[in-house]
């Protein structure tokens, strides 16, 4: 009988160091300053760092296909150039910023989360502390876009837009899902709704694409007020966010929102209904455990009940493109 390794038990356990690698590099810059092929010397001085590991740290992110090196200079890869550069459409390093200046080091405290129960920040997800610091507020909503983008595009071309005619995004942020939708189907007319302070960042993105004849902002706060009337709610890495109860609650707050024949969409890094293959979304649970007293992730099933109990008539779970999915309940 073969003897086991141990490899994947030592990968596991080193793994923060490849993730910290690519975060500095999304940190500094890196890949936003290779608008050209440059070699170690060049691009060290370009992003601001020392020349003595300059060398390492470049053949590392070579190593981890973030980068390409050819005749000793470096190049973004196609995936790197698409969505790592700031200045691309389909930045998506946004999320990676806000791990690297905050979620890599929260994550330092997961055992201490574990033995007490109680979220490792002063704010513990208060988005009105969050917001009080306007770069802060930006650059929070600036990592919401990044990690909507792909789930936004892929509800934009999988839903049946073709039977509705309105929308609301709630918890909207910058308005990403908005804009998204607006762009693939001209016939839909969309409001973001959040809290009042976010409407100057959602109508900066709204006017950069064009849209502003067709989507709005809506200020409320959802734990006082209804949502605004629509065929359509989408619900986006947003119940994550709650307890049990408010979760329902909110719930139940679409579906009032809601006319006869009209949908609510949730979508999620959703835990597999067995909870046994769906890492990211049980890690991203346990990062709801770091940052708030009673978040918690959930499975496809679950939401689906809480639809159920709410008055939707009938719903769905589908996978989206990337880690996300989304559960279609209609009233």
């Amino acid at each position: 009988m073969a003897e086991t390794a141990p490899t994947r038990i030592r990968q596991l356990g080193s793994a923060f160091r490849s993730s910290r690698v690519f975060l500095s590099a999304v940190e500094l810059g890196l890949f936003s300053a290779l608008g050209g092929p440059l070699d170690a010397c060049a691009l060290a001085e370009r992003i601001g760092i020392h020349r003595r590991g300059a060398r390492d740290f470049f053949d590392a992110l070579v190593a981890l296909d973030m980068l390409e090196r050819h005749d000793g200079l470096y190049a973004n890869t196609g995936e790197a150039t698409v969505f790592l550069d700031r200045a691309s459409s389909s930045y998506i390093g946004g999320m990676a910023e806000m791990q690297a200046a905050r979620g890599y080091d929260l994550w330092g405290a997961l055992t201490s989360a574990l033995r007490t129960g109680e979220p490792q920040t002063e704010a513990k997800g208060d988005f009105r502390l969050l917001y009080q610091d306007p770069a802060r507020m930006r650059n929070y909503l600036r990592a919401m876009t990044a990690g909507s983008l792909e789930p936004a595009r892929s509800i934009a071309g999988r839903f049946p837009w073709e039977r509705f005619s309105t929308f609301v995004d709630v918890g909207t942020a910058q308005g990403c899902l908005p804009v998204q939708v607006a762009l693939a189907h001209e016939h839909l007319s969309g409001q973001g709704f959040d809290l009042p302070v976010v409407a100057p960042l959602f109508e900066e993105l709204v006017s950069s694409f064009g849209l502003e004849d067709r989507l709005r902002f809506h200020g409320g706060d959802l734990a006082t007020d209804e949502l605004p009337a629509a065929e359509v709610v989408v619900m986006g890495n947003l119940l994550c966010d709650f307890g049990l109860d408010d979760k329902k609650m909110l719930i139940g707050k679409a579906h009032a929102a809601l006319p006869s024949g009209g949908a609510l969409i949730v979508y999620e890094s959703l835990i597999d209904d067995e909870r046994r293959h769906n890492a990211g979304a049980l890690l991203a649970s346990l990062g709801m455990l770091l940052q708030k007293e009673v978040a918690f992730g959930f499975t496809g099933a679950e939401c689906r009940a809480w639809m159920a109990e709410a008055g939707f008539t009938r719903s769905y779970v589908e996978a989206l493109d990337g880690p996300r999915s989304m559960v279609v309940g209609f009233r």
